[in-house]
């Protein structure tokens, strides 16, 4: 990480008014290396069973990817393709070895002690990356309404209220191979938020109303705050809701 700099991160996790947890959530510290992190959220589907099973094995590939992981020599982009194919693989060979049809989504991020950060994603969990409090660049969803949205067909807005917002085009352990978005920042700096998040916590906030409640909390109090709002805002309906939010400050502040 910069010189002087510090992280400070949190995760969130709620099942909202599901009557189970499908959602997993990560920030995982690197065990040899000081300053590197790992931030995953899966959003798993396919029945009670299948959907858990399906994120948990997102879950599991990258605690083993991570352990295995040298930010010196390694490529953070290449570590973060191999979590989304093997992970796709397992959960391809769960689904022949039972009756369910597991599938996840996955967004995931790397933060290197250099201070440069690579994400990936599948599926409409989302990865935000904030500076004091706007938004400089989020994950666009592998879904049918993303692609309304492409070609001017709908707005952002009105995409989240579209009665086709839950049809994705692209999951975890679906027979074909799954679309993939990458992204690198490369040098984070004071003032940067990164944040992924599963459907069930952006689609109730705007870009620029996340950006001002990271900004203006600490990630703790803001993955609370987070799920409190939206929460309410779902009047009863709301889907499992998982956040990581990793925040880079300065040293004494």
């Amino acid at each position: 990480m910069g010189k002087g700099f510090r992280i400070s991160a949190a995760t969130g996790i709620h099942k909202g008014d599901r009557d189970y947890q499908q959602d997993q959530v990560a920030l995982i510290s690197h065990v040899r290396t000081p300053g590197c992190v790992l931030g995953v959220v899966a959003d798993g589907m396919g029945g009670r069973s299948g959907g858990r099973k399906a994120s948990n094995q997102v879950m599991l590939t990258a605690q083993q990817l991570f352990e295995r992981y040298d930010p010196a020599t390694d490529d953070a982009l290449e570590l973060l393709r191999n979590l989304v194919y093997e992970a796709h693989t397992v959960i391809k060979l769960t689904a022949i070895a039972s009756e369910q049809e597991p599938h996840s989504t996955i967004a995931a991020f790397v933060l290197n002690p250099a201070g440069d950060c690579h994400w990936i994603h599948v599926g409409d969990s989302r990865i935000y990356h904030f500076q004091h409090g706007r938004m400089r660049k989020r994950t666009l969803d592998h879904s049918y309404v993303q692609t309304l949205v492409d070609r001017g067909e709908i707005t952002p807005e009105q995409a989240h209220t579209h009665p086709d917002a839950n049809i994705l085009l692209g999951c975890l352990g679906t027979e074909s191979d799954p679309p993939v978005g990458v992204h690198r920042i490369a040098q984070v700096q004071p003032g940067d938020v990164i944040m992924a998040c599963s459907d069930g916590v952006w689609h109730y906030f705007l870009d620029d109303e996340m950006g001002a409640m990271l900004a203006t909390l600490t990630p703790r109090e803001a993955t609370e705050f987070i799920i409190e709002k939206a929460r309410l805002r779902a009047r009863g309906a709301g889907d499992n809701l998982s956040l990581a939010v990793v925040s880079i400050g300065l040293l004494g502040n």
